[in-house]
């Protein structure tokens, strides 16, 4: 069965895992810090999995039943976990990841991705949605997709790699002067650090991401994980024959696509349009 054929999220068996993992915490005389400073962990982490916002991944579950002496009861109750409770299939657990995660490799195809959008972008983006958001929500998801791109400026910022098709720049919903800044902006984005911005030109004879846009992401726990995005909506793929999958796509994608050096020079090609 593929991710988006599973039934919707049960949060039940993402619960008990939250719940044994607090009970045997306490067992074991560890407050959050502890158990976090312990398994060389964010003390935020040890919290969210305790809260049931993020799952327990099998790596840090075995890690735990060793400090903890549960005998391997963490990595059970893990494993018997239906998939689409271990990764939650809404935007927030994403997000969640994305902000800890040691690599993201995004690609998108109608639009700049929404960790590089301006402030304008964003909220025209959303805008433009259909069914039509009221304004309070798009004020608001405009002010959490500007904060997500703290991850950019990390003391530690993970190694982030883009490719966009040439279409997403076209950009004709902004007006000229949030066009110009949009632009001003990747540019900016693509002289950070560990960042390679890369741009899929339409004139390109090969095109590997013809079925939509995806993101890989490695966490902290060197866990390989997708997210992808639909009209249906979005889910995470976990399955490792279909992340080695998208990571193949995206290889070729990258090969496809135009060096960082010339994708810099388009976006002074269209800036100089303007």
């Amino acid at each position: 069965m593929s991710p988006a054929q599973h039934p919707p999220k049960n949060p039940s068996a993402m619960r008990l895992v939250a719940d044994l993992v607090a009970l045997f915490r306490k067992a074991a005389g560890y407050t959050q810090a502890a158990l976090a400073d312990r398994l060389i962990v964010a003390e935020s982490t040890i919290a969210a999995i305790e809260q049931a916002r993020r799952p327990l991944v099998p790596k840090l579950a075995a890690s735990m039943d060793q400090l903890l002496e549960t005998k391997g009861a963490l990595v059970t109750a893990v494993a018997a976990m239906p998939e689409v409770d271990q990764f939650p299939l809404w935007a927030e657990s994403y997000m969640a990841h994305e902000r800890e995660a040691i690599a993201l490799s995004w690609y998108d195809v109608l639009t700049v991705p929404g960790i590089l959008q301006t402030e304008d972008c964003a909220r025209t983006v959303l805008r433009n949605r259909v069914p039509a958001y009221d304004e309070d929500e798009i004020e608001t998801k405009t002010a959490a997709r500007v904060q997500r791109q703290e991850v950019l400026h990390r003391k530690c910022p993970p190694t982030l790699s883009f490719v966009v098709w040439e279409a997403a720049l076209k950009l004709a919903y902004l007006d000229p002067l949030a066009r110009a800044e949009q632009l001003r902006h990747l540019r900016a984005c693509a002289e950070l650090p560990g960042l390679a911005l890369q741009f899929l030109p339409l004139d390109a004879p090969t095109h590997a991401g013809l079925d939509g846009s995806f993101t890989l992401l490695e966490t902290p726990a060197h866990q390989h994980l997708a997210y992808t995005e639909s009209q249906r909506g979005s889910q995470w793929v976990s399955d490792s024959d279909q992340v080695s999958s998208l990571a193949r796509k995206y290889a070729m994608l990258r090969s496809q696509a135009l060096t960082p050096e010339q994708s810099m020079g388009l976006l002074e090609r269209l800036l100089g349009e303007l």
